[in-house]
């Protein structure tokens, strides 16, 4: 039987402060394709996972949302570092074997997010306040014709970038969060979405969400939506070495 991860906590948010080796039953919430959520202990942390069973268990879409309410329900009790979905694990010895290669990543990153929460910035531009963003088709063929249209789109793909960090730096002074990840994407034909994630302390939620109302009132070109609290998706460590 293989297992399916869903993140890493500290060993103490499941047991009221007390040690077991075994892996042990969380109640009152399922995982994919309803299974028994359990915590196994591996030193001084925990993996929430349940059983999974390649040879007649699927993955779609629909299980996104089982695998990041499991997150949600851990992250209420404590510090948690979210695997990525899918993550399984085909024995006992790999779970464990993946821990012990990530110990000091984890443990350093338990240490920073301790305490954090992220939180996401949605600003989309409207219409008609950029230059509208032409899909420009780069020819298939070398010559003067090609080196044109390269020249186009790496004009559009820097004004678009201009005007997205722009933006994500008046929402950094607005927000002052202590951490942030910024992406940009084009929407239809003339319009841009910035999605915006910022890490944050969590006992600043509150303060974070009032600043809402100013936002919206000094970005009159965007719409703009704020969600949060979440678990720090975004500001995991960038390599670690489990299986996916």
């Amino acid at each position: 039987m293989s297992w399916y991860a869903y993140c890493l906590t500290e060993h103490q948010n499941h047991t009221n402060g007390t040690r077991t080796r075994r892996p042990f039953i969380i109640e009152g919430i399922q995982g994919v394709n309803g299974a028994t959520i359990l915590s196994y202990p591996s030193g001084e942390f925990s993996v929430i996972v349940s059983e999974f069973d390649r040879a007649t268990c699927n993955l779609d879409e629909k299980h996104v949302l089982d695998h990041a309410r499991v997150v949600s329900v851990c992250f209420r009790q404590g510090t948690v570092l979210p695997f990525r979905f899918g993550t399984i694990f085909d024995s006992d010895d790999s779970l464990r074997q993946a821990v012990r290669n990530n110990r000091r990543a984890f443990g350093e990153s338990v240490a920073r997010l301790k305490g954090k929460a992220e939180m996401h910035v949605k600003l989309l531009v409207r219409k008609g306040t950029l230059k509208p963003f032409q899909d420009i088709q780069i020819p298939d063929t070398v010559g003067g014709e090609y080196l044109i249209k390269l020249r186009e789109k790496a004009v559009a793909d820097r004004e678009r970038q201009t005007k997205a960090r722009a933006l994500s730096v008046q929402v950094h002074r607005l927000f002052s969060p202590l951490e942030e990840e910024v992406s940009c994407k084009r929407v239809n034909t003339d319009g841009m979405l910035i999605d915006i994630a910022h890490l944050i302390d969590s006992k600043s939620v509150e303060k974070y969400q009032n600043r809402y109302t100013n936002a919206a009132k000094q970005f009159k070109d965007c719409e703009i939506s704020v969600s949060g609290p979440w678990p720090p998706y975004h500001f995991m460590p960038g390599k670690l070495r489990t299986v996916a």
